[in-house]
């Protein structure tokens, strides 16, 4: 039984080491791979300065604006990444006059090609030059800072789960040590009694 409680402490110690290695190479990897796209903060990335954009724009009041700043910052962390797309998310809806993807049609009005919100009727859209409708824009826009806000949300989530990775690396660790020594204390005590 002492030697099972050895060869199972080993065991997760082994298992502790390989948790630690593979998440500090991925918190590495996350670090290097944010810093290879040079991402900076804008200057208005901070809670002043997007509140004064934002108010601007004409956003409502009930948007939720970042609280976190990154303005001038170069962007290497997963939570600076997190705080830039939260700040992408209200360039985004400035861009479009505080309305978000699923709320503009597809195609310009053709009643009103200023409006944002577009119409989803290729009837009423207004025509390019070879009678398709035009495509809105305003739309696209969504369309990018979603999948670049994506890859940022990824980032965080990425290295949290390898911070997690490493606090779990050291419990197996800590437990294999203990299975370790418990085992051969009683290996010892049980010699000791013969």
């Amino acid at each position: 039984m002492e030697w099972g409680g050895v060869a199972a402490g080993v065991i997760l110690i082994a298992f502790g080491i390989g948790s630690l290695v593979l998440s500090i190479s991925g918190h590495n990897e996350v670090q290097t791979q944010l810093s290879r796209e040079k991402i900076v903060g804008t200057p208005d990335m901070t809670p002043e300065g997007i509140a004064q954009g934002a108010q601007e724009a004409g956003l409502p009041d009930s948007i939720e604006l970042p609280t976190c700043s990154v303005a001038g910052e170069e962007i290497d962390t997963g939570s600076e990444a997190k705080c830039f797309a939260d700040y992408m998310r209200i360039h985004a809806l400035e861009s479009t006059g505080g309305l978000a993807y699923a709320e503009m049609g597809q195609y310009v009005s053709a009643a009103n090609p200023n409006d944002p919100a577009g119409t989803n009727d290729p009837a009423e859209a207004q025509k390019d030059a070879d009678g398709n409708p035009v495509s809105n824009g305003a739309r696209n826009i969504w369309v990018t800072e979603t999948a670049l806000a994506t890859a940022l949300y990824t980032s965080f989530l990425a290295e949290g789960t390898a911070l997690f990775g490493i606090v779990v690396g050291i419990a197996l660790i800590l437990a294999g040590i203990g299975f370790v020594i418990l085992a051969l204390g009683g290996a010892l005590r049980s010699r000791a009694a013969d």
